[in-house]
């Protein structure tokens, strides 16, 4: 079946798509440009901005200064990024279920130098005003600047509600910026595709991090040194102090251990990681290029492409950018799209043979096989998540007749004689066949809304799921109708008085999820208008358990005594009624709330009793101001 589904030579169709462009020559061009001529000690000559036609391009140098090389050299550890600047990325699913977004110290340091430049936000306001669309780009350690340069840029766009404006990072040999956390956030934000990382196929740059940053600390300044000097003044590249070929060799062996160690440790699931891959790959080589999006797919692949390599190539190659490009552009342009030896009968396998090729790493055994096997499995996991979404959707579908069923029971309780609405009548409920069924219908949406949460926290659906609008939809639908009749059972069954209120100490995870899902959507106008009729549910689905908070309160003003504690009581009274007044003003309730005999009404009443008891007693009895009796 797997061989007859959609094709596989997306990867060397997608690199082939890029290629055909002139992003990447242009952006490539622009890197070399600035770095030929910036000073790296003065931030304003580090990066330039230049349009074409309707593209404005932003591109940095790839040189940095020596403070600069030593800062982020030696300030390998993880920090979190700024919400002032980043917010979009630190909303998390769960709060406290996950590891916060965090990123290289130094690299970070590194981006706001560059920010902080008066120059940097003026040009980037202007361009942003006279373009179509927006391609940041970065070599080397600059790399990493115009990732942090496009994210800024992503999440200022979308807090102030600005018109969609398609903004794509190449880079070109670019260390890791972050953790595993970052790249999950970079997906739900749905921003994984606003990202083309460049890898030369035996760069030791991009792989670097997977070794602890403290490792070669001298050695990386060496390294920096090397390449800088290489690119302003090859002539001069034989001055700068090189390592020797043991230390290469360390280098090399270190890294190449790191990525076998991740590589296995993928197989059989991981922890989360210091450094992640995030985005497209776009992996090049003499042969050609293949892009993966996968993470664990991309650090296999470049496992396997720097098995090929050795201690002396995995630096030079960081330097052969230009070369690289160039060649694909110009096989690109010879349409080479043959396969070496006997055409493969499926599409399939002629798909994993033109990416096998592209990658020169066809004829390298045993090496080519396991690529085959990374190529496949990349295919497969990331087919998975979308699979299982469109597994969601059937089961949902199959599901429709239980929330079909309540949705029934609501609207014959709203008519009922009895005037006590949805809620109160399902909480007051006898032995009936349909109360039952109800009960039944309630249990099962909330085993199967449980089991979508898991999967999502298992990573078995995309990242961005809980972004797509069917399925915030759906959750508020569900949690809109459902969670009375759950607050109901809770107070029925006296929970109350064992737990505590329901909203601190019985409340579901699932309803506080999705109730984030709901605040975090992107509001249309449309949504903003005022109601001219009472909803079909009350929207805040708490509204039943706020009330019993308020009723016990009620109960207690009656018999407390205590002055301070009275107090309080009244004040959460009034608290209560004013929420429960804004939200009938304002037509947020359903009609069971204002049911003649429904506990809300109730409540009111007994409000009404008791403050004009109150009022009475306090004429009766006569009060001392400034020494006299009133009443």
């Amino acid at each position: 079946m797997e061989h007859e589904a959609s094709s596989f030579e997306s990867s060397e169709m997608l690199a082939n798509h890029v290629a055909s462009s002139p992003l990447l020559s242009e952006s490539w061009r622009l890197c070399c440009d600035i770095t030929t001529a910036a000073s790296p000690s003065i931030p304003g000559q580090s990066f330039v901005m230049k349009q074409v036609g309707s593209i404005g391009y932003v591109a940095f140098s790839s040189i940095i200064s020596e403070a600069e090389a030593g800062i982020c050299c030696c300030n390998g550890n993880l920090v979190a990024l700024d919400d002032q600047f980043f917010s979009p990325l630190n909303k998390q699913i769960n709060e406290g279920e996950e590891e916060p977004v965090l990123v290289h110290a130094g690299f970070l340091r590194l981006f706001f130098s560059i920010y902080d430049s008066p120059s940097f936000q003026t040009q980037m306001m202007e361009i942003i005003q006279k373009s179509k669309s927006i391609v940041i780009t970065g070599h080397s350690i600059r790399a990493t600047t115009a990732s942090l340069s496009t994210l800024w840029l992503l999440s200022h766009l979308q807090k102030s509600n600005s018109p969609s404006l398609p903004i794509l990072c190449i880079t070109f040999g670019s260390p890791l910026l972050g953790n595993e956390s970052l790249s999950r956030a970079i997906l739900r934000e749905r921003w994984d595709g606003n990202f083309c990382q460049v890898v030369s196929k035996h760069d030791i740059m991009p792989r670097l991090l997977f070794v602890p940053p403290l490792h070669f600390i001298n050695q990386l300044k060496f390294l920096l040194n090397f390449w800088h000097l290489s690119m302003t003044s090859p002539q001069f590249q034989t001055l700068a102090t090189q390592l020797n070929n043991e230390e290469k060799a360390e280098i090399f062996r270190s890294v190449m251990a790191c990525l076998e160690v991740l590589a296995q440790a993928e197989e059989a699931g991981s922890e989360t990681r210091a450094f992640w891959p995030f985005g497209s790959y776009f992996f090049c080589s003499e042969e050609g290029a293949i892009c993966m999006e996968n993470a664990t797919s991309v650090i296999k692949m470049m496992h396997l492409m720097l098995m090929t390599g050795s201690p002396c190539a995995s630096i030079e190659d960081h330097l052969k950018y230009g070369d690289y490009i160039g060649k694909i552009s110009y096989q690109f342009l010879k349409q080479r799209n043959s396969v070496d030896g006997d055409i493969p009968e499926s599409c399939y396998e002629a798909g994993v043979a033109l990416a096998l090729q592209s990658s020169a790493i066809s004829s390298q055994e045993p090496v080519s096989t396991a690529a085959k096997d990374c190529l496949k499995m990349a295919r497969r996991m990331g087919r998975t998540p979308n699979l299982n979404v469109a597994d969601l959707a059937i089961k949902l579908s199959m599901i429709n007749p239980y929330r079909a069923q309540i949705e029934w029971y609501k609207a014959c309780c709203d008519d009922s004689d009895e005037q006590m609405g949805y809620y109160d009548s399902f909480k007051l409920r006898g032995v009936s066949k349909r109360d039952s069924k109800v009960n039944m219908n309630r249990i099962m949406l909330g085993k199967f809304w449980d089991g979508v949460i898991d999967k999502l926290e298992n990573n078995d659906l995309p990242h961005d799921f809980h972004r797509r609008s069917k399925w915030v939809n759906a959750s508020q639908f569900y949690m809109l109708l459902v969670e009375p009749l759950d607050i109901a059972e809770y107070y029925r069954n006296g929970l109350h008085r064992s737990k505590g209120h329901y909203v601190k100490h019985g409340r579901p995870r699932r309803y506080e999820i999705f109730e984030r899902w709901w605040k975090e959507r992107r509001v249309s106008d449309k949504e903003n208008n005022k109601r001219s009729r009472l909803a079909s549910s009350t929207q805040d689905s708490c509204f039943w358990a706020e009330l019993e908070e308020a009723r016990e309160c009620l109960d207690n003003v009656r018999s407390e005594s205590d002055p301070n504690k009275l107090d309080l009581l009244w004040q959460n009274i009034n608290n209560f009624e004013k929420y429960a007044v804004g939200l009938v003003e304002s037509k947020q309730v359903s009609k069971d709330v204002l049911a003649r005999n429904s506990s809300y009404v109730s409540w009111v009443d007994d409000l009404r009793e008791l403050r004009s008891q109150l009022w009475q007693f306090s004429v009766k009895v006569p009060t001392l101001v400034n020494g006299k009796l009133v009443p």
